[in-house]
C-alpha cells in the first residue's frame, strides 16, 4: 500500500513554483520526481560532515559505492544545510536545535511531497547526553518529552500556543531494537528523550556562563527525569516527532550517549572514542536499511 506524504498546507496548491530557499532547490528549476522519486529512507543529523560520512558508509553497505568515492552536496548552492543521496537513501544535515531542524524539515517534507515519494522512513541519528547509562549506549526514542517531562511540543502560532504530539512510531522503534540485538555490538535501550531549548541551563549543566542553581538541585532534576522514563537529552527530537506525525511519515530517533549526566557535565572521552561512539547510530540504522531492502 502506497503511503504518500501528507501536507498540512492548502496554500501550496496555489503556488506556481515552490522555492526551497535553504536547500537552494525549487520546483521551477529542478525535476524533483527524477532527482528524488526513488527515495525510501531519509537520515538526518546535526553536522554536514557526519551526514557525508553516513552516505559514504551506507553506499558501501548497499554495494552502491567504493572506498574514497566522493559524494556531491546536492545543496551546494547554500551554506545552511548539506544533502547527499545514494540509491534510495537521502542524508541531510539539520544543524543544532529546534529552530534549525524545523526549517530543514519544512523544506524536506515539501521536497518529498513534490518528488511524489511514498512509504518514507525518516530517522534522526545523533549524539546526546545520557541519564543513568554508560557512555556509548544507544537510545531509541519512545517519545520525545519537554523539559517538564510532558510528551508534547508547545509552539506559538499567530500569537496562540499550539500543543502537538511528540510520539514516535512504536513498531519502528521495536524493529530498530531487534536490529541492535542482531548486531550485538553495543548496549541499546528504548526510552524517552528529553528535548530542550538550550545546551546549558536547559539541560541542568553547571558549566555554562550562567548558572543560578546548585549541584544538588541539578542532580535531583536529572533523577526526576530518569524516574519519568527519560534516558537521554538532546535538542531536536520534539519538533522532529511533531512534524513527522503531522505529515504522516514513519519516524524514529536514534542517538548515542556521549556521557552519563549523573556523573558530570563535560565530555572527557578521547577523540577516537567519540568517533567510534558516533558511528554506532550509523551502524544500527545502516543495518536496518539493509535488512529492510533484503540485503542482510
Amino acid at each position: 500500500r502506497e503511503n504518500f506524504i501528507h501536507l498540512c498546507n492548502p496554500h501550496l496548491e496555489k503556488m506556481k513554483e515552490d522555492i526551497l530557499y535553504h536547500f537552494a532547490l525549487g520546483t521551477g528549476t529542478h525535476d524533483f520526481p527524477t532527482l528524488f522519486g526513488d527515495v525510501k529512507f531519509v537520515c538526518v543529523g546535526g553536522s554536514p560532515s557526519r551526514m557525508k560520512a553516513f552516505i559514504a558508509y551506507i553506499a558501501e553497505e548497499l554495494g552502491l559505492g567504493s572506498p574514497g568515492r566522493d559524494y556531491p552536496n546536492i545543496c551546494a548552492g547554500t551554506d545552511r544545510y548539506a544533502m547527499y543521496k545514494v540509491g534510495p537513501v537521502l542524508s541531510v544535515s539539520h544543524g543544532m536545535g529546534i529552530p534549525s531542524i524545523s526549517i530543514m524539515l519544512h523544506e524536506l517534507i515539501k521536497l518529498l511531497y513534490h518528488a511524489k515519494c511514498s512509504n518514507i522512513t525518516i530517522i534522526r541519528i545523533g549524539t546526546s547526553g545520557g541519564i543513568g547509562l554508560e557512555p556509548g549506549s544507544v537510545v531509541i526514542t519512545r517519545q520525545s518529552v519537554d523539559a517538564t517531562f510532558k510528551p508534547q511540543l508547545e509552539q506559538v502560532v499567530l500569537g496562540k500556543t499550539v500543543i502537538r504530539s511528540t510520539n514516535l512510531d512504536e513498531e519502528l522503534a521495536k524493529e530498530l531494537m531487534q536490529c541492535s540485538k542482531e548486531i550485538g555490538q553495543f548496549n541499546t535501550v528504548i526510552g524517552n528523550t528529553m528535548c530542550t531549548l538550550d545546551f546549558y541551563e536547559g539541560q541542568g549543566r553547571l558549566d555554562g556562563a550562567i548558572c543560578l542553581y546548585n549541584e544538588e538541585e541539578k542532580l535531583q532534576y536529572l533523577k526526576n527525569a530518569y524516574d519519568s522514563g527519560v534516558r537521554n537529552i538532546e535538542m531536536e527530537s520534539s519538533v522532529f516527532a511533531a512534524m513527522c506525525n503531522l505529515s504522516g511519515v514513519k519516524a524514529a530517533v536514534v542517538c548515542v550517549t556521549l556521557l552519563n549526566r549523573l556523573e558530570g557535565d563535560q565530555i572527557s572521552s578521547s577523540h577516537d572514542i567519540l568517533v567510534e561512539y558516533q558511528q554506532r547510530p550509523q551502524k544500527l540504522v545502516g543495518y536496518f536499511i539493509k535488512k529492510s531492502l533484503g540485503k542482510v
